[in-house]
Parts: C-alpha cells; structure tokens; sequence
C-alpha cells in the first residue's frame, strides 16, 4: 500500500448518516482497501427530535477506527496524523466527569423552533447574523440552549459543558474539551470576526466561558489520553487534528477554495458553498449563513434540509417501481415544468434562503391524471430553484465561475444534476470523487503539517460536464416565480 517512509493519515468523516473511515497517503491518495463506511440514522422523534444517544455515536466512531486498523495491517505502523470531518451544528451537555447528560442534538431537531420567535423579539437578527453568520433557527445552539434552558432546567444546570459531537470526541480521546474553529463557528454563539465566543449572546443565554470548549489555533495537534491509547495503541505516537466541519471538508475535496469556485452537494441534506481566504462580507446575505474553515479563511453558502433525502422520500411513499434508472429515464423523458404543479420542498422544514423553521412541504396544482412521475420531476425542479437563490446571492458577492458538484444524490441522478444546470444557467462539473469531505480533511491535515503548500492549489479531475439549456431556462425561470408567489401566499416570512 505504502512506501516503508511514507507518514498516513487517517481520516474519519462522521456524518449524521454514516461514518466512514479510511487512510491516505501524503498526496491524499486514499488506500481503498481500507475504507469503511457503516451506516447509522439519527433517531426521529413524534415532536421533532434528531438525535442520538452520546456514548453509542462515540462508540460508531471507535468501531469505523478499528476496522480501518484491521484492514490496515502492518500499514497502520505508518499512521502519522489523525484528520477528521464531522457534521456541523450538533449539541450535547456534560458534566465535570465528561459524561453526556444530553443525546447529541443534529441539525434537524426542532423542538426549539418556537424559541426563535423569542430570540427575534430580544435580538436586532440582522446584526446578529452580520456579526456570528447565522440566523436564528433551530438549527443552531442559540434556540436550542434557550428551549434547554427553559424546559429541561434541571439538565441545565448540571451541565459543565456545551460541545458539539466533535468536541465531545475531543474531550473523550484527549481528555480536554477543545474545538476547532471551523466546529465553533457553526454554532451561532461565535463571533466570526474576532474569532471568540460572542459574549451578548452567550450571556442571553446564562452561560459562561468555561461552560464552552476552548477554541484552539489552527495548527494544534493533540494526543490520546492513556486510556484511548492503550485502545488504539497503533495510534498512540499520531498527532491528531481537531475535526472540521463536513462541509468545509467537502469544499476542500471537490477543490473549491477559491472565491470563484461553488461547491454544490446533495446527500441527504443539499447545500452550496464557496470557501476563500479573507474576512467575512461586511454585509452577509440575508439567505445566507457565514462560518469559517480556519481562521484565515471564511466559508460562506446556503442549506437546503431537504435533498436526497426528499428523492428518497418520493420513491418509498409514491411507490415508484422498477429501478433507479428506469425513474431517471422516465424524467427525463418529460419536458420541463410540463406537469404545471408548483411543489414546496419543506419536508425537513426550511434554512436558506428565508430561514423560515414553521415552513412545511406542499404540492400546488394536483390534478387526477398527474402522475407520481411528474410529482417527482416537480419536486427534484423545486430544489432546484431553492438552490437557485442560493446561488443569485452567493455570486452576488464571489463573482462564481466554476460550479462542482458531489453527493451520492447527484451521482446517482445525471437527470437532477442536469436540472439543477438548466435552473441555473451555469455550468456543472461532477468529478469521479466519491467522498469529497474524507479528501477535503486529508487534504486539510496535510497542509497543516506542512506536507503540502496550499489546498488551494490541488487539482482535481474535472469529471462529466453538464451545459445549461437556455430554452428550458426560461420556462423554469417562470416556475421557480411561481413558486416563489406561492410561498409568499402561504407563510409570512421574516427576514
């Protein structure tokens, strides 16, 4: 696999959906035969939780390292560094021993959607978005550490400290609570531009400082503690990386690191975003949220809750036969917007561009012939157009002229990637990277430790290219009006 000299890393990428692990090489070659991917779901609850027991995710994530040790073999000798990427947006409290008193929290809970009004009323939003790049939503810790605060004191007050999973993870292997700036400052309580955590917020909120993690420079490597040493004894000399979040990983994978280059994914969720060195925008867009990779680089974009995860939803509950390709074929068969119905994709509720959590999912202009075909074509068009937006104010500030996509959804669907390219009249490229944010963190810890100069300037093969039609365009430029004005119809937004 390796030369004798060579230094690996080992990657975990944890997502709310799977953990895969792998090793790579220092040219962030993955050594395919030891990748692993075990899948997992984040448990739904009747009032709209996501969430998942804190010992059972850290022990998923124990379980992925050691199948990538045992598939490594002798190679695991040469694992010198530890990377990882990890779902942004996740909470769990613990107490002084390091124990999780909470579930972790994912992004799709929303139990603490009412408490965004309460925010709102006590808080200029605009000026808090300008200065944390997020809005109020349930996404974020400021809602969800307020609905803890208000319904389950008891818990609150016990608890030590607010993480994120990767912190958690960090606290567990390390022995310290200590986060990344890329984790912190998808959390809604960090000053992006001082790189702190932001003291009006925090104490709204009746937390303290040491009731954080601490933020850590950019280059801190860490070790195990004894315990997880004695555990992972092939991993005792590594130097771990604190994890960054999968979206910035992605970025990094599928080479957008400049201004100019958008990275477009759709998993199971869907977002679009640009990471480039500098500072925020002195005005964020109102649809769009702003983190940071590092502390010299900024990542900004839009999220939609609904994606691949929506496409999924379709063929169980429409009961599409056949196989995927057939479904595909079917599609494409059908010309765009032909089918007159205006669908709102709000299954999972709605983050960009109108961060509207009340938001829920509808099909405008059902008829007794419409098929479940056509429901389908609507609905993958109607991402479409959300991403649509998404793209009008990202470029608006980062001049965008190269567009790459990745995910499984959109690998497995060329029909939607076309859409998605005729919606918005920009060129597509979809390289042959299966796992764009495992790369993106290998990547990231190699240039960290000096092994390489710049992410920015890794290439990427390009891949399959997708030209927009102009004629289709403009009929899902008259879509996509339309349902905007049903939208507008239907839910009183907040901006």
């Amino acid at each position: 696999m390796s030369n004798e000299d060579s230094s690996l890393v080992l990657v975990l990428d944890v997502g709310t959906s799977s953990v895969r692990a792998a090793l790579y090489d220092e040219h962030a070659n993955r050594l395919d035969a030891t990748f692993v991917k075990n899948e997992r779901t984040l448990t739904m609850t009747e009032d709209g939780g996501a969430e998942i027991d804190a010992d059972e995710a850290l022990n998923q994530v124990a379980a992925a390292i050691n199948e990538v040790l045992e598939k490594a073999g002798d190679e695991a000798m040469h694992i010198k560094y530890v990377s990882a990427s990890c779902f942004w947006h996740s909470l769990v409290g613990v107490d002084a021993q390091g124990k999780a008193l909470t579930p972790v929290y994912g992004w799709a809970d929303t139990r603490s959607a009412k408490y965004v009004k309460i925010l709102r009323e006590s808080f200029d939003e605009h000026r808090i978005h300008n200065r944390t790049g997020a809005r109020f939503h349930p996404s974020y810790w400021t809602a969800k550490l307020l609905w803890l605060k208000t319904e389950q004191p008891q818990v609150f007050e016990k608890v030590e400290k607010w993480l994120s999973f990767a912190d958690f993870l960090a606290l567990s292997f390390f022995g310290e609570a200590v986060t990344s700036v890329s984790q912190a400052s998808g959390t809604g309580i960090f000053d992006l531009r001082k790189c702190v955590w932001d003291d009006e917020l925090t104490g709204f909120l009746e937390i303290k400082r040491q009731h954080l993690p601490r933020i850590a420079d950019d280059q801190e490597t860490f070790g195990l503690n004894k315990i997880i040493a004695k555990r992972f004894q092939h991993l005792a000399q590594a130097r771990w990386f604190l994890a960054i979040g999968d979206g910035a990983a992605n970025n990094i994978g599928a080479s957008c690191v400049t201004s100019n280059r958008a990275a477009l994914m759709i998993g199971t969720s869907g977002a679009m975003r640009v990471v480039y060195e500098g500072e925020p925008p002195e005005e964020i867009p109102a649809g769009l949220w702003c983190y940071r990779l590092d502390k010299k680089r900024i990542i900004i974009g839009g999220a939609l809750s609904d994606g691949g995860g929506l496409y999924s939803w379709l063929k169980n509950n429409l009961k599409l036969a056949g196989v995927d390709d057939d479904i595909e074929n079917q599609i494409a068969a059908l010309a765009p917007d032909s089918h007159g119905l205006t669908f709102l994709p709000f299954l999972a509720g709605e983050r960009s561009t109108n961060w509207n959590a009340a938001a829920r999912g509808a099909i405008l202009g059902l008829h007794s012939s419409t098929s479940a075909i056509e429901i389908t074509q609507a609905a993958l068009e109607a991402v479409a157009y959300r991403f649509s937006a998404i793209f009008e104010q990202l470029n608006g500030i980062c001049q965008i002229d190269t567009v790459i996509a990745s995910g499984g959804a959109l690998r497995e669907s060329p029909v939607w990637t076309q859409i998605i390219c005729d919606v918005s009249k920009q060129k597509l490229t979809l390289p042959d990277e299966h796992e764009a944010s495992s790369r993106g963190a290998a990547l990231y810890a190699l240039e960290q430790a000096g092994k390489i100069e710049n992410i920015a300037t890794t290439p990427i093969d390009m891949g399959q290219c997708f030209t927009p039609d102009a004629a289709k365009h403009e009929i899902y430029q008259k879509a996509r009006q339309r349902q905007e004005e049903f939208y507008q119809l239907i839910y009183s937004v907040q901006q």
